[in-house]
This record gives structure tokens, sequence and C-alpha cells, in this order.
């Protein structure tokens, strides 16, 4: 019996032994110095050695793959900025410091809120970010541009990206500064040369016989012309961040005048429907909705077939807001060409709209006023049943028809190109 005692105790302390190597290995998380042992302990150091071996392997490898993310972003020519949680600032490249005047020493660690306090870039940032980059001036340089963008790439996580788009600010600008220019030096000649067609088609009798029906197209294609340097003035004027008037616009009224205007310009007997809040109105510019309205309107006259159908709709929202629609029963759109309607020029069938007289602006101009309105514009189409245009005016530009106009209302300067 005392054999067996000092053999286990001899036994136990051996394992005690080994539990004390081993603690005191972990505290020090030494590879080299790993305690080697016989029996149990011995695989049971050689299986920590493996471990650890792996873990070292495999932790190298990711500083490395790490050391080369840091480099390549460092590298890149745009603003590249890491977010964690609560967007709090982690790491930046040199094209941060740059563009974004942020500051190795004090910023790191700060709410990207707190330093990039543009209104349009804290509203993209509470929005989640993703979807289209907004663009805003460098807060280093008012007069560098920036198109800002944010993507999530982790749990908490997302990653601030910030270019240069200067350059084609200033060329955009320039383009929409030489349309308006353009557009405007054409309408002096384009009315000297209408009001000459004019006489001459007054007094078509006198003209030599081949000629009547020269004038005629001349005079048409002159109105149309006309329209076109209109709506590209039109759409310069919004481009350029023409504040809008501050009225109240009886919408009913406006509908109405334009339903009118649809029923004399339809010669194909086609059927209408109207629904319209008699009590709705809007604070903004009269000649932008009703130019918004007869657009969506009066395409839908245009392509819808004699006898169609055709629905116009105004209408407050449950939720807030409110909704303007038009529903023809016309041949409908392909779903490749939907996304482009609203380009300027874009026609689906160029030889039928310029038969029908358009300019190809009518939807560019709804987008822009939308845009102004802080609106959305949204395109239903099946081919061979018909198509349907709504348009959404946010809650705080309506106002019901008894109620006083509140003061310091004001429309949105820029327009999304």
């Amino acid at each position: 019996m005392l054999f067996f005692l000092m053999a286990l105790s001899g036994y136990l302390f051996w394992h005690l032994y080994n539990l004390l190597r081993l603690q005191r290995w972990l505290h020090n998380a030494d590879l080299d110095k790993l305690p080697v042992s016989r029996g149990i302990w011995g695989s049971v150091f050689d299986g920590i050695y493996r471990l650890r071996e792996g873990s070292l392997r495999r932790r190298k490898r990711h500083n490395r793959l790490l050391k080369r993310f840091y480099k390549l972003a460092a590298a890149l020519p745009d603003a590249t900025v890491m977010l964690g949680e609560h967007d709090v600032i982690e790491w930046f490249n040199k094209p941060a410091q740059q563009l974004l005047g942020l500051k190795p020493s004090t910023d790191v660690g700060q709410n990207i809120g707190n330093l990039l306090r543009h209104p349009l870039f804290r509203e993209y940032l509470e929005g989640g970010g993703g979807g289209e980059p907004v663009e805003i001036p460098s807060p280093a340089d008012e007069n560098v541009v920036l198109s800002v963008r944010l993507v999530s790439y982790g749990k908490n996580r997302r990653l601030l990206t910030a270019r240069d788009v200067t350059r084609l600010h200033r060329l955009e600008q320039m383009r929409r500064d030489f349309v308006a220019d353009v557009s405007h030096e054409l309408r002096t000649p384009l009315t000297v040369i209408r009001g000459y067609l004019e006489a001459m088609a007054e007094s078509s009798g006198e003209l030599p016989r081949e000629w009547q029906r020269s004038v005629v197209l001349m005079e048409q294609q002159t109105r149309r012309m006309e329209r076109i340097v209109t709506d590209l003035l039109f759409l310069a004027r919004m481009e350029n961040g023409a504040q809008g008037r501050r009225e109240r616009v009886d919408v009913p009224a406006l509908i109405a005048a334009v339903h009118e205007d649809a029923r004399a310009l339809g010669e194909n007997g086609h059927e209408f429907t109207l629904e319209v809040d008699p009590d709705l109105l809007v604070r903004g510019d009269h000649e932008e909705l009703r130019s918004l309205f007869s657009n969506l309107v009066f395409n839908a006259v245009q392509y819808t077939p004699a006898g169609g159908k055709i629905g116009i709709r105004w209408w407050r929202e449950p939720t807030g807001g409110a909704w303007f629609e038009v529903e023809d029963s016309g041949p409908g759109i392909a779903p490749q060409h939907i996304p482009r309607l609203t380009e300027r020029f874009y026609r689906i069938d160029v030889g039928r709209s310029r038969e029908k007289g358009g300019t190809g602006l009518g939807l560019a101009i709804v987008k822009h006023v939308m845009n102004r309105y802080r609106g959305r514009l949204e395109i239903e189409s099946t081919v061979g049943k018909g198509s349907r245009f709504r348009c959404f005016f946010p809650g705080d530009l309506l106002l019901p028809r008894n109620e006083a106009e509140p003061s310091g209302f004001h429309l949105t300067g820029t327009i999304s190109p």
C-alpha cells in the first residue's frame, strides 16, 4: 500500500509539474520554449506546437495580405477612408488628406460625419450610402468638386471613396452654357424665318405650284425647331440652378387645362378619364409644373392609337406625398428602352417620333422637374398593353386649398445630370 501511494503521488506530481510548465509557457507564448515531455504530455505538447506553428503561419500570411492591401489603398489616386463601427475613421490614404482635408494626428478615431459636414453628404451618410455617388465641394478647397461613394464591405464596416471630378464638372457646365447660348442665338433667326414663311403660306396662291408644298413643310420644320430651342432653354435654365417662383399652384385647375388641350390635340377619338383631388395644391413654379403635366399627357395622346384610352390621376398618398399619373393603352415600350427614355433626344422609333412632331426632350424635362422638386419619375410599360408614367411629389410641397402658404419655401437649385 505504501509503495502504491508513493507511485500515485509521483504520478500526480509529474502531471502537476507538466501543467505548471504548460501554464508558464502559455503565459509567455514563445514557440521556441515549448516544454518537451514524454507520454501523454509529449503528445499534448506536440499537438500544441503544431497548432501554434500553423497559427503563426496564417497570421504571417494575413499580415502580408494586410500590408499589400494598405499599400494598394495608399497607391490609389482616389481618396480612400476605412470606417469602422458608428462610421469612425480607422485609416485613410494620402489623397484623403489632400481631397478631404483629413489629418492623421487628430482625425483617426473621429466620426466621419463630424468632419464632412456638407448637407448632401450628411443626408447620404444617414441614408446608408450605396447607390449613386453624391457630389460635394472639397472641404480642403471649395473649387474642387468631389464624387463621394460609400459602400459596405463587412459587418459594421464601410469604405468611403472620393474622386476629383472637377474637370468633368467644368466640361458639363461648358456644355450647358454652350447649349444655352446656341439655343438663345437661334431664336432670333428662327423667328424671322418663320415670319417670312407664314407670310408666304398666307399668299400661297401667288406662289408657283411646285413651291407651295415646300413652303408648308419648311414652316412645319421651323415650328419644330422653335419648340426644340424652347425646350433646350428650359432645360438649361433648370440645370444652371435658376430659382423657381414660389407660389401656390392650383394643380387641379392646371391639370384640367392640360386635359382640355389634350382633347383638342387628339383627333382620333381618344377616351379620357380624369380623377383629380380638387383640394390638393402644390407650392412651386406654375410653368415648370405645366411643362411636366403637358409633356406626359401629350405624349400619351401622340402615341396612343385611335380609340385608345388615356387616364389622368392626381391624388394624395396616405403615407405622405402625392402622385400624378398618366396611363395609356398605347403600343407599350420594350424593357430595354425604359432606362434611357429620359435621355435627351433618345427615340425608340426615330421616324415615327419625327412624324409626330416630337422634340425628344419631353421626358428629359419631366426628369429634371422632378429632380428639382425632390420627387421621382416611375415608368411601367408592357408591349402591346400600354404604359404608365407616375410622378411623386414629397409631402412638404403639398398645400391644401384652404391653408395659407408658409414662408421660407424654396425649390432645389441643383439638378442631377
